[in-house]
């Protein structure tokens, strides 16, 4: 299949509020999406849905090739999910962490897959460092690492530069370009619009709704900057509603 997510009306309610709205989202593999809208517009509620940790009220499709809504835990083996609070444990070392990941993913070569991801991620001399003393730029390389220590083939990163030095987010952005590279698929939410003009294509979300979806240069036709037309989309998806 040419899309590593391909779902259609997607659909999440709370008290008969849809968070998100009968959404379409295709995401072709090997390819880095920007996901972006502003606080509350559904972006988190999405990614939870299509890597199973939140069940859909509405919706069909595909995540890897496999049902969204019936094969779950298929496709949570396969996916790569970073939340935007740091999520691992504090009081564990870096290679604690690691270790209690692999063990969650139920993979074999613990040691040797600690040890490698280590190396990869420049975290060797660090591995026996609690989490909970890491800067954040830190926490997010040790995060990031988790995530792909069970071999993913999707990543969903949710504002995974959110509070970062703009020199960490530099090397963390790199580091994404490269997995993408190597044929990794990547969703990425974000708030940055240098970040947003740094992935293939992008899909903007306000108020549950899709607003604009495309390559960085389709959605600027007509702005003079990426922040000019976010402001557009937002602006009148809200006087949409009203």
């Amino acid at each position: 299949m040419s899309y590593a997510i391909d779902v259609r009306n997607l659909t999440k309610k709370i008290k008969n509020n849809a968070i998100v709205d009968h959404i379409n989202i295709r995401v072709q593999r090997g390819k880095i999406y920007g996901f972006l809208g502003p606080n509350g517009s559904g972006k988190t509620t999405t990614m939870r849905m299509l890597c199973g940790l939140l069940s859909s009220d509405d919706g069909e499709g595909h995540c890897l090739g496999f049902d969204f809504k019936k094969e779950s835990d298929k496709i949570k083996s396969q996916v790569g999910y970073m939340t935007q609070k740091f999520s691992f444990w504090e009081d564990l070392t870096i290679r604690e962490n690691l270790e209690f990941t692999v063990k969650m993913f139920q993979k074999d070569n613990i040691e040797k897959r600690v040890r490698k991801s280590l190396e990869k991620a420049g975290l060797t001399s660090r591995a026996e460092q609690l989490a909970g003393t890491l800067s954040g730029g830190w926490k997010q390389r040790l995060a990031l690492t988790a995530c792909l220590i069970h071999e993913p083939k999707l990543l969903l990163l949710d504002e995974p530069t959110a509070g970062v030095d703009p020199k960490a987010r530099k090397a963390f952005w790199e580091d994404i370009r490269n997995f993408a590279d190597s044929g990794f698929t990547v969703l990425v939410s974000t708030h940055y619009t240098d970040e947003a003009e740094r992935c293939d294509k992008i899909i903007y979300i306000a108020y549950g709704s899709i607003m604009a979806e495309g390559t960085v240069s389709e959605i600027m036709c007509g702005f003079s900057s990426m922040e000019d037309s976010f402001i557009y989309y937002t602006d009148n998806s809200l006087r949409n509603k009203l």
